[in-house]
Formats: structure tokens, C-alpha cells, sequence
């Protein structure tokens, strides 16, 4: 699988049969690259309502040809504003589509869409694997705490790889993301959701720390806005 980082907890991947998938759309998000591909994109996974993840995709997923994934009360946001392809479903399912396996698993935080003076329900936050054409996954945690049945993601899904927010404040920082390795046992982990904004001050030195302590099997790759590598 081919990984670019877009910053915050915006990824492109392209699968080993070309799917491309585009998770947590806020491509003009402060750490985002000058040049970055704005589509047309196979699918569009969404963990939660929140601006920086919900991001443009009112604007890259106008036809049909792309396909966007989210939790149901996101699922209805967007079909009402016009999205003309929008699968929903809940925490503990499972979609498959195009030769993959998008399973939609808990995370521990919150989800609303704010309009003006107006904050939308947004259903709960998520987080999705993803198990590819040839067998291997992928977990994307969405903005999370760390929470022990992180270990049960690790049993039943066996990630290759896990995106982790390491920025503390809204979301887990470096400790617990390296105590979420432990738990999950992912060959490689790509931290994200650090240093977009001041409050989140986690970072990527301190997860490394952490992880040699915890789960030092587990290989750190930290990943620049705009770079891309393949796994």
C-alpha cells in the first residue's frame, strides 16, 4: 500500500489494486502540502463530524464516482446537502466494497457539526480498519483516548499498520498512543493529530520515547505533510 500524509489526520492510500482512498478529507488544513491530490478519489472514510475531519469533502466528493463512508447521522448530514454517494453504518459493522473489508470500530470521543451558532449531532466518533485486496489492514483511529479494547482491534483485525494521534488535549498524546501499540501490536505506526495547533503539544520525539519503553517491536515511521511511502 502506498501512504501519504497530508497532515492532521488527513492520509491518501492507494491499495496494492489502486483503490484510492482518501480518510479525514481536511486538505487545507495548516500543516497541508502546497501541492496534494484533490481527487477524484474511490473513497472517502470520514471517523467523525468535527470541522478538521469532516474537512472538504463537501467540495471533493460531488459526483457519484466517489463514494464516502461514514457513521450514519453523517451519513444523512451529507446526503442532504447534496453528497450524491454516501454509504452509512454504525460501530461493530463491517462494508464490503471493491474488494475490501471497512469494519467501523469505537473510538472514545466526541462528534458534531457546528453551522453558525447551531451544533449538529453527529453520531459517535469512529474509527475504521481496513483489510485490503491481499489479506493485510490497516487501522485509522480517528481522535481518540486510549481505551483497553484497543487490544481486541489488535486480536480480531491484526493491523499492519495503525495511524495514531499522539497530540494530547482533545485527543491521547505520546504515553498513551505508545501504551494503544502495546495493546493493538501493529508492525509499524504513524502518528498524527500533532502540532496543527498549539494546544497540541505531543510529540513525535516523546511518542518514540514512550515506545521503546512499551512496545519497542513496533516500528516508528513519522511521516512530513506531503510525504508518501509504501508498505
Amino acid at each position: 500500500m502506498k501512504i501519504t500524509f497530508y497532515g492532521h489526520a488527513t492520509f491518501k492510500v492507494i491499495t496494492p489494486e489502486g483503490i484510492r482512498i482518501l480518510i479525514d478529507p481536511w486538505l487545507d488544513n495548516p500543516q497541508s502540502p502546497a501541492e496534494k491530490d484533490l481527487g477524484p478519489y474511490d473513497l472517502i472514510l470520514i471517523t467523525h463530524a468535527h470541522g478538521d475531519h469532516l474537512g472538504n469533502v463537501l467540495e471533493i466528493a460531488r459526483t457519484a464516482a466517489t463514494e464516502v463512508i461514514a457513521i450514519h447521522e453523517i451519513q444523512q448530514y451529507l446526503l442532504a446537502r447534496g453528497i450524491p454517494n454516501v454509504t452509512g453504518m454504525n460501530i461493530g459493522g463491517s462494508y464490503r466494497t471493491r474488494g475490501l473489508t471497512i469494519t467501523m470500530v469505537q473510538a472514545t470521543h466526541s462528534s458534531s457539526i457546528q453551522e453558525e451558532d447551531t451544533i449538529l449531532y453527529g453520531g459517535d466518533a469512529a474509527g475504521f480498519v481496513v483489510k485490503l485486496e491481499d489479506g493485510r489492514s490497516f487501522y485509522h483511529a480517528g481522535d481518540t483516548g486510549l481505551f483497553y479494547d484497543m487490544k481486541l482491534i489488535g486480536e480480531l483485525y491484526q493491523p499492519e499498520v495503525a495511524f495514531l494521534p499522539i497530540g494530547d488535549h482533545y485527543v491521547m498524546g505520546p504515553r498513551e498512543a505508545a501504551k494503544a501499540c502495546e495493546l493493538i501490536k501493529p508492525k509499524t505506526v504513524i502518528p498524527m493529530h500533532f502540532g496543527t495547533f498549539p494546544l497540541l503539544t505531543g510529540t513525535p520525539e516523546a511518542f518514540e520515547k514512550h515506545l521503546k519503553e512499551m512496545a519497542p517491536e513496533v516500528g516508528l515511521k513519522v511521516l512530513k505533510p506531503g510525504e508518501t511511502i509504501e508498505l
